[in-house]
């Protein structure tokens, strides 16, 4: 593409994407929303505002699995939503849990998610109960705004505030970019919390934004070495802390990268994020804000399929972009620092943080936080929430970190869960503790195939090889996504499966346990069967082949199993050059 294009803002709105135009002549946001929620006819509400929703953090979806059966009764899909809150850097306290846990049985269906971007997920909310289930979030000194839509998403950090000086400044800093990039629109005020807004509007609520918000959402990572746990190559911003003296000095400043792309699509790809440069501690914001503003100048509004901002570096480089950037800021970036990762993973069980407070992490399947007639784990963490004068972080692997407890607590939090079912994380099999899903079917209207609720089933068969074949107890990170949009982040992972169909997956190999490489396709559209007869051989190979602490997805790119994945296009490149590159 023709790196001096000419800007799509520029364009008349008729020559962009159809949702240029609905943004721009929904009065920011405001649409036909109150109208739709008000409507009795249907359990759903109009397809343009379902669009606009999403910046509120809400998801028309209906269940799947019902969607034939209501179909041949006649009757409209099961409606419901997804509500997403805003939670930087996933921390919230006692009190705020304990409300969003009433609230999923109050209004929601009983059940909360912890996502991969380090926040809550209620499902199966009802439209007549969407303002009430939003107004008891706010009762609990929370929100939902921006957490989706055409804007920026919730700012994700290194998990735990209480772990050292550094976490608690990153998180500090998460939480005062995702207030600084928030979008102003009243209207989530007005028609979800019911607050009278102003009349006449004012000609332009959105002085960041603007009618028509960015192309596609723009999100942003903060990691503080040697932990990778939020992934932070996977995002459109990252900034990794750069510490001394147990202080962050500033930042190196990431760019440009994201995980989505579509099957068969070779204009579209996964690609890690480019490193551009360091910032001083004081000017992150600053930097943000420009950086975020540069996408939504330069970004694709024509090809939403094109409008992610690691699309806009790939086709104009990240020399342009440091050169944009200085031009704002008035400016240059600083020549990046050394840094160095050696886990993307949670540090699960007991472990004590710099003050000698102790905190332990729990595994929890997928993120599915739920009472079964096995495991309570909802009441038990209802219960260690009562008792419990720290926080609770949550992580982007799905986990939860119990922070901030005091040595004289830690037999009392042992105790609450062992006596609800609650396994400790040293149960769990090193296989499943590194493994991670999304939510997929039945809710989700992009899967393809299973995804939450297949992978756990799957993983036992894995452990069960890794067993026969002398790798028991080895770690490999393991990541399922129901469709290429890649929500588990599963082109980092060193085992990814991405849906292709009802029961069928692509499999792709070679990424680390330290979130810096893509992996590779290695077979196409496969099932479950043919899924255990290829890493077989490969298992074997790799427990009498793998050198000293070498990890699986090492060893399949060191011995030619897969080749080492290149970045941006020719991620695509290769595939579309028509068999798998991997080794047959």
């Amino acid at each position: 593409m023709d790196a001096s294009r000419k800007n799509d803002l520029s364009r008349p709105l008729e020559e962009l994407h159809s949702n240029e135009a609905l943004k721009h002549r929904s009065r920011f946001l405001r649409g036909t929303l109150e109208s739709s929620l008000r409507e009795p006819a249907s359990a759903s509400i109009d397809h343009d505002d379902s669009l606009l929703t999403k910046f509120f953090g809400i998801y028309q979806q209906d269940d799947r699995d019902l969607r034939e059966e209501r179909r041949l009764s006649r009757l409209e899909p099961d409606y419901q939503f997804m509500v997403r809150v805003r939670l930087p850097g996933g921390v919230c306290t006692p009190q705020q849990w304990l409300a969003l846990d009433a609230q999923a049985r109050a209004t929601a269906n009983g059940m909360l998610r912890l996502t991969t971007r380090q926040t809550f997920q209620f499902h199966g909310v009802r439209k007549h109960n969407l303002p009430r289930h939003i107004q008891g979030i706010a009762a609990a000194g929370l929100d939902t705004i921006a957490a989706c839509g055409d804007d920026n998403r919730n700012v994700i950090s290194t998990a735990n505030p209480l772990l050292s000086r550094a976490h608690a400044e990153v998180t500090a800093t998460a939480d005062r970019l995702s207030r600084h990039l928030m979008p102003r629109t009243a209207a989530y005020r007005e028609l979800l919390l019911q607050q009278p807004g102003t009349d006449p509007l004012p000609g332009n609520e959105e002085p960041l934004y603007g009618p028509t918000y960015l192309p596609r959402k723009f999100k942003i990572a903060i990691a503080v070495p040697p932990s990778n746990d939020i992934d932070v190559h996977a995002h459109d911003l990252g900034f990794v802390a750069i510490v001394e003296e147990g202080g962050i000095v500033g930042y190196n400043v990431l760019v440009g990268g994201g995980m989505g792309m579509t099957h068969k699509a070779p204009a579209t790809f996964p690609r890690l994020s480019t490193l551009a440069g360091f910032c001083r501690a004081a000017d992150i914001i600053e930097v943000a804000e420009h950086t975020m503003c540069i996408q939504r100048d330069f970004g694709d509004r024509r090809d939403r399929a094109h409008a992610r901002f690691k699309y806009t570096i790939e086709d104009r480089g990240v020399d342009w972009f440091r050169e944009e950037l200085a031009r704002r800021r008035g400016k240059r970036l600083e020549p990046a620092r050394a840094f160095a990762f050696t886990s993307n993973g949670d540090r699960h069980g007991w472990h004590q943080g710099e003050d000698g407070r102790w905190h332990y992490t729990l595994f929890i399947r997928n993120g599915r936080v739920a009472d079964t007639p096995q495991v309570r784990l909802m009441t038990a963490l209802r219960e260690v929430a009562a008792r419990h004068a720290g926080v609770f972080a949550l992580t982007t692997n799905q986990n939860l970190t119990v922070a901030g407890v005091a040595g004289n607590q830690r037999a009392q939090i042992d105790a609450i869960l062992r006596d609800h079912g609650v396994d400790a994380p040293s149960a769990v099999s090193v296989l499943e503790r590194n493994s991670m899903a999304c939510v997929a079917l039945p809710t989700c209207a992009l899967a393809m195939a299973e995804s939450e609720r297949y992978l756990p089933s799957l993983t036992k068969k894995l452990d069960a090889l890794m067993n026969e074949t002398g790798l028991a107890g080895t770690a490999i990170t393991i990541r399922m996504s129901g469709c290429p949009n890649g929500c588990s982040r599963p082109f980092l992972a060193e085992i990814g499966f991405v849906g292709k169909a009802p029961g069928k997956y692509n499999v792709y190999l070679g990424g680390t346990p330290r979130g810096d490489r893509l992996n590779t396709l290695y077979r196409e559209n496969i099932g479950e069967t043919q899924i255990l007869e290829a890493l077989r051989p490969l298992f074997e190979r790799y427990g009498v082949g793998r050198q000293d602490g070498e990890s699986f997805g090492d060893f399949v790119v060191r011995s030619g199993e897969v080749p080492a994945m290149l970045e941006g296009r020719n991620f695509q490149r290769i595939l579309s050059a028509g068999a798998s590159p991997a080794r047959q």
